[in-house]
């Protein structure tokens, strides 16, 4: 199975797909639990299963850092005030989401946490893996600088107002755009098809958009997946190994699971059998899906290669 590419090793890698939060849009957007009044508001905050709707929306906003975290972790408990210090210092360019395994098991699910502490960031609702274990705090600093140049590269740069005010000044933040609320209403009601129509409209009162792009993308896949069965969309392929229709289906399968290097690869393996005349399709879906994982990522990288192998 596909790992996720850890940001020092790609500082320009937004893994979408990497993991998969998607169940996690339609939660009820409750806000994230705040500091008391008179320490930093929204810098450091509880995120649970139920209000992590409200946290990818924040990301849209400023990079979330996300602690994956437990109680009996001694490595945990020595990170954290580390990574407290470091997020209070960046002056409210990033804050911080305490996620405590044990009580928020359909998030330590998404994120893959097979080791705790694991750190992680969402930016722009996109996942990217950070660092695995208690890390020195230079390193952190490193990474957190990596993390502020990638935000950047995707137009994330906002800030979280510091002092203390109250939570009610989060409802002064602009709005979004009238065709990005509408879609994410879409996806927050499990409608697919109306977001993409939403992003659509996006794209074409503004083509570089890119928020909207990759949005279009992600929605596009999210529409394919919704219903299918993956006990017998595997099966039907495993029946079919030469029809793309059932080949396409488990690897967008794999990739909304986080199943990168899964899906390029059944993908490839199902182009190099094809005849030449009956390729395209396949082509065409493997560029639809470099596109929602990112050029620069390495596994986009090495699925390229292979592509170009087989095509020349």
């Amino acid at each position: 199975m596909s790992d996720q590419t850890p940001l020092a090793q790609s500082p320009s890698a937004v893994l979408r797909g990497a993991v998969d939060l998607t169940s996690l849009r339609s939660r009820a957007a409750a806000p994230p639990t705040t500091p008391p009044a008179g320490q930093a508001p929204a810098l450091v905050f509880t995120a649970t299963d139920e209000n992590f709707g409200a946290v990818l929306e924040l990301s849209h906003t400023v990079p979330v850092v996300v602690d994956l975290w437990a109680e009996w972790c001694g490595p945990c408990l020595q990170l954290s005030p580390v990574l407290e210090r470091v997020i209070t210092e960046l002056g409210g360019r990033l804050v911080l989401a305490k996620v405590d395994v044990d009580a928020n098991p359909q998030l330590a699910q998404s994120f893959r946490a097979q080791s705790i502490p694991l750190v992680v960031a969402l930016v722009a609702g996109q996942p990217v893996q950070l660092f695995t274990g208690a890390v020195p705090e230079q390193q952190v600093r490193e990474v957190f600088a990596q993390l502020l140049q990638l935000a950047a590269q995707q137009g994330v740069t906002g800030t979280v107002p510091q002092g203390t005010a109250s939570a009610e000044q989060d409802d002064t933040e602009p709005p979004l755009a009238p065709h990005h609320q509408e879609a994410f209403d879409a996806i927050e009601a499990g409608d697919y098809a109306r977001a993409a129509i939403a992003y659509e409209a996006a794209l074409a009162e503004n083509v570089r958009d890119e928020q909207a792009r990759a949005g279009l993308g992600q929605v596009r896949l999210l529409e394919r997946v919704q219903g299918l069965d993956p006990h017998e969309a595997r099966a039907a392929a495993a029946a079919s190994p030469e029809d793309p229709q059932t080949q396409f289906a488990v690897a967008d399968l794999d990739l909304a699971g986080g199943h990168v290097d899964d899906a390029f690869d059944r993908l490839l393996d199902l182009f190099a059998i094809l005849p030449e005349a009956e390729r395209g399709p396949v082509r065409e879906r493997l560029l639809e899906l470099f596109g929602l994982v990112g050029d620069a990522d390495a596994r986009v990288v090495r699925a390229r290669g292979r592509l170009a192998s087989l095509l020349f």
